[in-house]
């Protein structure tokens, strides 16, 4: 995985899937207070959209579509006292499914050897969300792809 660590902080390059259906968010969350939009970071020579297929596949055991990219983030943060230069591709996607009915909200992937809780969240409540501009943002999805900074690099500790 891409991950550059740094006297100065951590640079991480990640790849996420925007997945809605019958008006959820798929989210997971391994581990922490908050949730994630699923995927993970990309191995050294491997293309975005192989990168969430292979993730979603080793997490959940789906194979997934991958749509257009709707966001290019350049993400600042600090999460256990490190500082965090996230470069973040966001596709849609989808999944096998295109109802919810019948289907378990809530249920468990597998990082390693690490449990995943993955979770359908209704886009009208969603939980604490990282990172927190792509809340208010995903029940209106852009018509062409955008680049958000957030927040802007002087603003992190």
């Amino acid at each position: 995985m891409i991950i550059i660590n740094t006297p100065s902080g951590r640079f991480t390059y990640r790849v996420a899937g925007i997945a809605i259906v019958d008006d959820h968010i798929l989210l997971h969350k391994a581990g922490g207070d908050y949730w994630i939009l699923p995927g993970g970071r990309a191995e050294m020579m491997e293309q975005a959209r192989t990168t969430l297929q292979r993730e979603m596949l080793e997490e959940t055991g789906l194979h997934v579509n991958v749509g257009r990219l709707v966001w290019i983030t350049e993400n600042f943060f600090v999460q256990d006292e490190v500082r965090f230069h996230e470069i973040g591709l966001y596709f849609e996607m989808n999944t096998p499914t295109d109802s919810l009915a019948g289907q378990s909200l809530s249920f468990m992937g597998q990082e390693g050897s690490k449990p995943i809780e993955f979770r359908w969240c209704p886009l009208d409540d969603l939980p604490a969300f990282q990172p927190h501009f792509l809340s208010e943002r995903l029940a209106y999805l852009p018509a062409a792809t955008e680049h958000v900074v957030h927040p802007a690099p002087a603003s992190v500790v």
